[in-house]
């Protein structure tokens, strides 16, 4: 007999247990003993499930040939009597059959006594006496209630459990700890165990007792449904890393089966492999949640992520050379020095170039110090943030794999010691890149990606900088540079004739020339900057600035330097500078804190607008533009982002700039409330969300007429203007005359902070400025977008829900006539009705067709559906099923302040409250300042026309005298030196560059005195033309001198609220011009509305809502209400345990020992976390970089199309239908154009006009209902408003219900109830805002137009719809009526 080769079984050894190791055997041996094994376990299982199988003795005795094949079969009990037969000679000889008496339990007993000679073996050696010991513990864990002894003694085996336990005796995974095992009982045919496995899939595994060590597909079917909930896991967990595959999850995995299968088939002889396929199993095998939960958490998905690192750090030691290479190839615009690679490599230098400009500027620097030793790379733009990258981003980021073949470097290799830097190919890199803030965030950039994956470099100087100045001054022959502006400032001020000297400023490297560039590398000890490690407070600074998981103290951190330079501008104290005059090296500390931090302050700045003119830095560099252009006549749009470049130093993107130009002039539903530019072209529209924009070069644009009526010209000397590159650009921020970011709303992502308000009406923001004059309380205010149809509902504070409109045309047709904010036309049509037209691999189709009807301003699908899918529709909720609901909520309403610094707002009123203040101050800084100019501008005219009239009189002689004695008799007789000018020097509120606003007339008098630098000035008189002594010129002087002291006088008697006050006067005024002028032009065309409409009236009519449509209209459910309830009450519970991140009264501290006094916290100690943004990119729109000037907070100026009420035929009853719209939670109404409903809102302005009934509805928990409007008769219709509480006439109507539309009847019984009902103040009722259909408002805010309603209402008992014509935002066609006029309000216009 052969004896079989060396192969792993699992044996049990008395000494160790079971024991997985290399065995021999004779297989002649071994095989035998299988068989008889397994038929007395399955003996055993099937005595327990079939008795009906045994057989009588007298049956069996009678047929003895087949008794002496039976008896080997385990499925033959004898029952009264023991039968004993004995095979000898191999088998081939049998001896006879004995019977005897018996009355024990039944039995098998099988003795094999193997004659060892004919296996050549002396005696049973250790292997197999093993392998015959493993298979009885085998046979007593894969057997149920059996009792298995071997030489006599009792195996300790309590079950599957007890035996798998053996396999994990004194087994730990990677951490120490014992391994984990996961067992469950399915059901009573199978039994499972998991644990982890470091050895690649294992598995123990038994089909009805027999040992199938091969597994087979009972294994398989087992496993797959445990690796496919892991795969999803790990990939969760393991975004952007290496792909891991379905097969590389199992090798983690140990699994232990066992199973009672009906009928199993094997591959052979020895049933090492179940072949049969699952649907033939006989039962199933569906592992529970809990197991599964368990199994995630067992260790396996740990050991999966760690071989993933592992997998990862493979491939990107693929990506680098353990071998030090002379020449690289294959890296594009790579100047190699000569020497990197050699012997002298750690003496070479890398330069790192900011783009090729700059590369350019180092090559001709190379020209003084040789190629040798220095090469020079340029940098695409900003490298990665590798400390919270991906896998996948690192290995496909060439920018990254490049420096790394350039220098030489190995992950994971530890540089700490002299000879570890002698592989790599350079010695140092040196960082060369503007000296503005994005400039230093490539620093930081840099050095965060050394110091994420070799900190030991930092310890050697691996890293410097080349510094170049950002400005110079000369003089003569002499030249001074400067490398920080806070340094110039100091020289400046130091210096008394510093104007004298000639200032050239530098944004960049590439506004040095050669020339230049040869003498910095000249000076190479002046402009080389090393960066110096000091020590643990470096590592903690940069893990700061580059970390995700420090955003907390990233905003610790920010709030702290705002509050130090709040501090410095308040004491007059100079801004910290790194680079003087001596500086040869800079800790990564300082760099952190005192340069990185502007560029991350400077990232906020850019990002998130100021709460006075709601305007970020670019939209205020392109208004001041505008203001100074004064343009009467359009412009193009690329002709004025030049030109907005040229007047206020525009340093980024021109594509960025336009399109900053096009946003504020945007009008459509969902953009501006209020646009400050006029579109003049195709600017966008609702049906792409504005990316339908025509080329800036195609386009026009000019001032609003509004704009100066929102900043007027007044307030301008009361501005901060900021100067760059010695040129005065805009002010700090505009102080419009009503919070522009209300208007218009703001959105943003900085550092640390985010920020998103959403629009509000422009008449309720208006009213409650009014009010706060008249020291009234504040009215809520709900967000409002102009010509917005739908509603706007609050679902709690800050948390609402917007509603589009739909419509049930008949049992198989629903009309939508109006989206939810930021629902764009096209992306609502690919997104939503396409998927339900044609269905998806989950979802069958739902409608059968539609049609679109819509405009660029409005919106109309008609969409088709069964009978029995729009009843299932409407019973779920026609606006939750056609996705026409959206959230928005307003937890991060963040901005800068009037000093600078950032504030959290927690509502709307206090953003109201606080400009409010401030607004009032600036109306006193500006009577000061008008009260200042007007007495100096009266004085002057007042010398002029008392000189014209001396000299008339012959009192005064001018001619052919000397000036000096001229001058001095204009002294005696009591003249004032030049009072405007005295006046304007007395401000001290500007430099001289300012003058530059001054008219022609007056720079050639500055000139002039400026010759004589000291004494009065009297050119203001002497300067006067002959003419001016003619009597109507002098009549005209005494005119205007008059006019200008009574002027004066009155401005006296103002208040600065009186100020206030005309401006929105004026403004309100301006605003219903401009809206009626933009309802005219919208009207051109329509059938009786002007123009020749007859043949267009058919066309007009279909993209109208029907007047036959029944309105569905949206609730708010009791679990809509519960979540955004829920949603309070973890936003407040986590303010009060984890505290505020800003406090008034906190001590400044350094960042070291903010950090050590972190790192004291307890483990478990949380801080006040940001809010988590509350939007996501729109699919397919571009990623927005956070600190680029391209506003996406837009404007609205839509305006709305005359729309006909619904009508029905006469005597048919207004009808109401209730439908059940099962909304969970917010994620059942999520946008689906950003994915989620928390985070799709993006600001934009368009309310349209909202109407509000007199009556409260009844809160019900249907969360829809539909109404049908009856025709409108043709009598006068009252219409009254009902208001929360009383106000005067000028407040706004913000808490009041507004009257029916036009075109509704009203029921008098209706009237009755509404009568009985609480008021609205009292009971506190969720407000909502609802579609006005208005047609003008009035200016004055004090009339009231009724006209009466007359209404018939009939029942129908068994009709599905009820009678309810209470509320309809349709308006109606046909016979022009006179407009009805609302009390403070108009057709633009939302309230509550």
């Amino acid at each position: 007999m052969e004896v079989s080769p060396l192969q792993q079984m699992w044996v049990y050894d008395e000494d160790v247990g079971l024991n997985y190791r290399e065995v021999t055997f004779v297989p002649g041996l071994w095989s035998p003993l299988q068989p008889v094994n397994e038929n007395m376990q399955i003996n055993k299982i099937k005595k327990n499930e079939d008795a009906k199988k045994r057989l009588s003795i007298e049956r069996i005795y009678q047929k003895k040939t087949q008794l002496e094949h039976i008896l080997l079969r385990p499925d033959t009990y004898i029952g009264s009597v023991e039968l004993v037969t004995q095979w000898m000679d191999n088998m081939g000889r049998a001896g006879e059959m004995e019977l005897k008496p018996f009355n024990g339990e039944d039995y098998t007993c099988i003795t094999f006594q193997p004659d060892l000679s004919k296996f050549k073996m002396q005696s049973l050696d250790k292997d197999i006496v093993a392998l015959m010991v493993r298979r009885a513990y085998d046979i007593a864990g894969s057997t149920k209630d059996v009792k298995v002894f071997l030489n006599g003694n009792k195996l300790p085996v309590k079950g599957f459990r007890s035996y798998v336990d053996m396999y994990l005796k004194d087994k730990l995974d990677e951490t120490g700890n014992p391994l984990k095992v996961i067992h469950e009982q399915v059901n009573h045919r199978w039994e499972v165990c998991l644990t982890m496995s470091e050895k690649g899939f294992q598995q123990i595994s038994f089909v009805n007792s027999i040992a199938t060590s091969k597994g087979g597909r009972h294994v398989d079917y087992v496993a797959d449904q445990i690796v496919t909930k892991l795969v999803d896991v790990v990939k969760k967990k393991n975004k952007g890393g290496v792909a891991v595959k379905a097969h590389q999850v199992k090798n983690h995995m140990w699994i232990f089966v066992n199973a009672l299968i009906e009928n199993p088939t094997f591959d052979s002889q020895t049933k090492e492999n179940m072949t049969l396929q699952a649907k033939s199993f006989g039962s199933t095998c569906q592992l529970s949640e809990k197991f599964i939960k368990a199994a995630i958490g067992c260790g396996i998905v740990e050991s999966i992520l760690n071989w993933v690192k592992f997998k990862a750090q493979v491939q990107l030691n693929k990506k680098c050379s353990a071998v030090k290479h002379n020449r690289i190839k294959g890296i594009p615009k790579l100047d190699d020095a000569n020497d990197a690679g050699g012997r002298s490599s750690a003496e070479c230098t890398l330069i790192l170039t900011e783009g090729d400009s700059a590369k350019t500027l180092a090559v001709s620097g190379l020209g003084v110090v040789g190629r040798d030793k220095y090469g020079v790379f340029p940098l695409r733009g900003k490298i990665l943030n590798v400390r919270e990258a991906s896998h996948k981003q690192i290995m496909e980021n060439a920018e990254i794999n490049n420096i790394i073949k350039i220098v030489g470097l190995q992950y994971k290799k530890n540089y700490e010691d002299e000879d570890s830097l002698k592989t790599l190919r350079y010695g140092k890199i040196m960082i060369m890149t503007d000296q503005d803030q994005d400039g230093s965030h490539i620093k930081g950039l840099l050095i965060n990606f050394i110091h994420h994956n070799w900190p030991s470099l930092l310890r050697h100087r691996f890293l410097e900088e080349f510094i170049t100045p950002i400005v110079k001054v000369s003089k003569n022959k002499q030249e001074i540079a400067f490398y920080s502006l806070p340094e110039f400032e100091e020289w400046k001020s130091s210096t008394p004739n510093h104007k004298k000297w000639k200032v050239k400023y530098y944004k960049g490297l590439g506004t040095s020339t050669s020339k230049e560039a040869k003498e910095y590398f000249a000076d190479m000890k002046r402009h080389r900057i090393q960066f110096k490690y000091s020590g643990p407070e470096d590592d903690a600074a940069i893990s700061l600035a580059f970390s995700k998981k420090q955003i907390d103290d990233r905003k610790e951190w920010l709030t702290h330097f705002m509050e130090d330079r709040r501090q410095r501008k308040l004491l007059g104290l100079p801004e910290d500078y790194l680079y003087g005059q001596t500086t040869t090296y800079l800790t990564y500390n300082d760099f952190i804190n005192k340069e990185l931090i502007l560029f991350s302050n400077s990232d906020n700045e850019r990002s998130i607008p100021s709460m006075v003119d709601g305007l970020k830095p670019g939209q205020r560099k392109v208004l001041f533009t505008c203001f100074k252009r004064n343009d009467k006549r359009e412009v193009k749009v690329a002709q004025l982002a030049g030109s907005v470049a040229e007047m206020s130093s525009y340093h980024h993107g021109e594509m960025s700039l336009m399109m900053t130009i096009i946003n504020l002039a945007q009008n459509f539903v969902g953009s501006n409330n209020l646009n400050l530019l006029q579109p003049i072209g195709q600017f966008g529209t609702r049906l792409h969300g504005g990316k339908d924009s025509a080329s800036p070069r195609y386009i026009f644009t000019m001032l609003s007429p509004l704009a100066r009526l929102l900043f007027p010209p007044k307030d301008d000397h009361t501005l901060k203007f900021l100067y760059d590159d010695n040129q005065r650009v805009e002010p700090e921020w505009y102080i419009p005359i009503i919070p522009m970011v209300l208007v218009n709303g703001a959105e943003g992502i900085g550092t640390g902070w985010s920020c998103k308000i959403p629009n509000f009406d422009v008449r309720e923001v208006v009213n409650n400025i009014r009010r706060l004059m008249d020291g009234e309380e504040l009215l809520p205010m709900l967000p409002s977008y102009k010509n917005f149809k739908g509603t706007i509902e609050e679902l709690a504070p800050n948390q609402y829900v917007i509603s589009g409109e739909v419509a049930i045309l008949n049992s198989t047709t629903i009309e939508i006539s109006e989206l939810p904010i930021r629902t764009w036309t096209q992306t609502y049509k690919e997104q939503v009705l396409e998927p339900m037209l044609n269905g998806t691999e989950k979802t069958p189709p739902l409608i059968t067709d539609y049609k679109e009807y819509h405009t660029d301003t409005t919106v109309k699908f008609v969409v088709k559906m069964t009978e029995e899918k729009l009843a299932e529709a409407e019973r779920v909720g026609l606006h939750k099923v056609f996705k026409l609901q959206t959230s928005l909520t307003c937890n991060s309403m963040v901005l800068f302040d009037h000093v600078g610094c950032l504030k959290k707002y927690d509502t709307v009123l206090d953003i109201l409250r606080d400009f409010f203040e401030l607004r009032l101050k600036y109306y006193g800084l500006r009577k000061e300042w008008l009260l200042g100019m007007l007495g100096a501008e009266s004085a002057k005219l007042n010398n002029q026309a008392r000189f014209i009239l001396e000299k008339i009189d012959g009192k005064i002689i001018i001619e052919n005298k000397p000036k000096k004695e001229l001058i001095k008799v204009l002294i005696q007789r009591g003249y004032d030196s030049d009072p405007v000018k005295a006046w304007k020097e007395a401000q001290q509120k500007v430099p001289d560059e300012e003058e530059n606003e001054e008219s022609d007339n007056e720079k050639e008098t500055e000139k002039t005195d400026s010759v004589t630098d000291s004494g009065p000035t009297f050119n203001y008189l002497l300067d006067m033309p002959l003419w001016y002594l003619t009597k109507e010129k002098k009549d005209e002087l005494c005119k205007l001198r008059n006019e200008k002291e009574q002027e004066l006088d009155t401005l006296k008697r103002k208040s600065p609220s009186d100020l206030w006050k005309e401006d929105l006067a004026a403004f309100i005024e301006e605003l219903e011009a401009v809206e009626a002028k933009e309802k005219q032009d919208e009207q051109i065309g329509l059938p009786g509305k002007g123009g020749k409409g007859k043949g267009k009236k058919t066309q007009v009519a279909e993209v109208l809502p029907s007047p036959r449509g029944k309105r569905v209209i949206p609730r708010v459910t009791i679990e809509m209400k519960a979540e955004a309830e829920k949603k309070i009450k973890k936003k407040i519970k986590s303010e009060n345990t984890e505290g505020s991140p800003q406090e008034d009264g906190v001590e400044l501290e350094g960042l070291k020992q903010r950090i050590e006094k972190k790192q004291r916290r307890e483990p478990g100690t949380k801080t006040k976390k940001q809010s988590t943004l509350p939007f996501k990119p729109i699919k397919k729109g571009k990623k927005k970089n956070p600190w680029s000037d391209s506003e996406s907070d837009m404007s609205s100026n839509e305006s709305n199309f005359d729309v006909p009420p619904r009508e029905t035929e006469p005597r048919r009853a207004a009808a109401k239908t209730k439908f059940t719209m099962d909304l969970d939670s917010d994620d059942d109404f999520s946008d689906f154009d950003e994915n989620s409903e928390d985070e799709d809102f993006v600001p934009s302005d368009a309310s349209p006009p909202k109407t509000k009934t007199s009556q409260n509805l009844p809160a019900t928990d249907s969360p829809a209902e539909t109404e049908i409007i009856n025709p409108a008769s043709k009598k006068n219709v009252t219409v009254k408003k009902t208001a929360a509480k009383s106000q005067s006439s000028t407040s706004t109507t913000g808490a009041q219900k507004r009257a029916a539309p036009k075109g509704t009847k009203r029921d008098p019984t209706l009237k009755s109830d509404a009568s009985q009902k609480p008021e609205p103040a009292k009971t506190k009722n969720r407000r909502k805002r609802k579609p006005s259909t208005s047609d003008d408002s009035d200016s004055n805010f004090e009339k009231i137009v009724s006209k009466a309603i007359t209404s018939k209402k009939s029942k129908r008992e068994n009709d599905d719809f009820h009678v309810d014509s209470a509320v309809s935002p349709r308006a109606k066609s046909g016979r022009s009526k006179k407009p009805i006029k609302y009390l403070e309000e108009s057709d633009e216009d939302d309230l509550f």
